[in-house]
């Protein structure tokens, strides 16, 4: 897992300022159904220290600090945040208007909360087709999650 330091300009192509190995050691497989399967989705704390991270070939949510500096060693996989409970292939994530954070689930059609503590605390159905439909999701202040359904093509929003 890498961070990439962009320089944008209006007058001309972004560039690359610099690269950073922020983890590693994650496990991925290919998969003739879903090309790759292993990390998937990622969400920053709101205080941006640590990046979550979906891991949907073994199943847990992982944490990594963002705060350590270009040059020093990478964590190696971080340290599990969550795991088990309702996670079943979790694939997109996002950071929720309140600190919590939202995974949704490749095998279920389902959304996981989990609090700042790695404590599952809700589960909520956003496609009843189940397997393979969700990937992403964004929190809006004041409007809600929006999320992808692959299963009708559409992008839907959970109030």
């Amino acid at each position: 897992m890498i961070r990439v330091a962009l320089s944008v300009r209006r007058e001309s192509a972004p560039s690359v300022k610099s690269i950073t190995v922020i983890g590693s050691g994650f496990s991925e497989r290919s998969d003739p159904a879903a090309l790759v399967i292993g990390l998937t989705g990622v969400a920053l704390s709101k205080n941006r220290k640590t990046l979550y991270v979906a891991d949907s070939l073994n199943n847990p949510i992982a944490a990594i600090s963002a705060t350590h500096s270009p040059g020093s060693r990478a964590p190696t996989r971080g340290s599990t945040f969550s795991i088990g409970g309702v996670l079943n292939d979790p694939l997109g994530m996002a950071l929720g208007t309140n600190g919590d954070i939202l995974t949704a689930n490749g095998n279920d059609g389902n959304s996981v909360v989990t609090k700042p503590n790695g404590v599952q605390s809700a589960t909520i159905l956003l496609d009843p087709a189940g397997t393979g439909v969700l990937f992403g999701l964004t929190a809006v202040p004041g409007q809600g999650v929006y999320f992808v359904d692959d299963g009708t093509n559409t992008l839907d929003l959970l109030h």
